[in-house]
C-alpha cells in the first residue's frame, strides 16, 4: 500500500501546482526560484528543478536524511504529473476569471500540495528533496515542521525573485500558507516525522543509525 500511496500523494501534490499556476495570481516560491535560475544557466524550467532537487538531496544527506525511493520518485513524477494535468486540461486556466474564483483556485493549490506532502511522506519510502529539507531541519532545531516549512519556502522565493523570477499575490499566499497547510495534513493523515533530539547527551549516547 506504501507505493501507491506515495503515487497518490505525488498525483495531488502536482494537481495543487497546477492549480497555483493557473489561478494567474502568482508562482509558489519554488517555481518562483526554478523559473529565475533557469533563464541564468540556460537549462529548461524541469532541467532547473531537478538540477536544485539533486543540490538539496545533497544537503539533506548531511543533515542525516536517507533518501529514498519516494526521494527520486518524487523528482520525476511530480513533472510528470503536472504536465499531464496541463495537457490534459484538467484544470481549467484561472485567467479572464473573477478575483474570488482565482483566489480560490490558489488557496486550494496550496491546500492540496500540503496534503500531497503528508500523504506520501506517510508512505514511509522518502521524503522528497524540499521536504527531506524540512524534515532535517525539523529534527535538528526542535522547530514545528509549519514554522521550518515557512523559512524554507520564503528563502526559496527571496533567492528566486534576485534571480529574476515572477512574483505576485499568489506567491504570498503560498509562501505564507504551505506551512500551516502540512502541518494541518500532517495532523489529519497522522503522520509522526522522527522526532529531534532533545539535549546534547542524547544525541551522543545513541548513534544515527540507532532504531532506524
Amino acid at each position: 500500500m506504501s507505493l501507491p500511496l506515495l503515487v497518490l500523494g505525488l498525483f495531488i501534490f502536482s494537481l495543487g501546482i497546477v492549480f497555483t499556476l493557473h489561478s494567474s495570481l502568482g508562482l509558489g516560491p519554488w517555481d518562483v526560484l526554478h523559473q529565475g535560475l533557469s533563464g541564468r544557466i540556460s537549462l529548461t524550467f524541469g532541467q532547473t528543478s531537478i538540477l536544485v532537487g539533486g543540490v538539496l538531496i545533497l544537503i539533506t544527506v548531511l543533515l542525516g536524511e536517507r533518501p529514498g525511493l519516494g526521494t527520486v520518485l518524487n523528482m520525476v513524477l511530480i513533472g510528470l504529473f503536472v504536465d499531464a494535468i496541463q495537457w490534459t486540461r484538467l484544470v481549467p486556466e484561472g485567467a479572464g476569471r473573477s478575483v474570488v474564483v482565482r483566489f480560490a483556485m490558489d488557496v486550494g493549490g496550496v491546500a492540496a500540495v500540503g496534503a500531497g506532502s503528508a500523504l506520501y511522506i506517510k508512505a514511509g519510502l522518502g521524503a522528497g528533496p524540499r521536504d527531506s529539507l524540512m524534515l532535517g531541519l525539523h529534527r535538528h532545531t526542535g522547530l514545528r515542521v509549519g514554522w521550518v516549512r515557512t523559512a524554507i519556502e520564503v528563502s526559496a522565493l527571496i533567492v528566486g525573485y534576485l534571480l529574476g523570477g515572477t512574483v505576485g499575490v499568489g506567491t504570498a499566499i503560498f509562501a505564507l500558507g504551505i506551512g500551516p497547510a502540512v502541518d494541518a495534513a500532517f495532523r489529519l493523515f497522522d503522520v509522526h516525522p522522527h522526532p529531534p533530539p532533545t539535549d546534547r547527551r542524547s544525541s551522543v549516547a545513541h548513534s544515527p543509525t540507532d532504531g532506524v
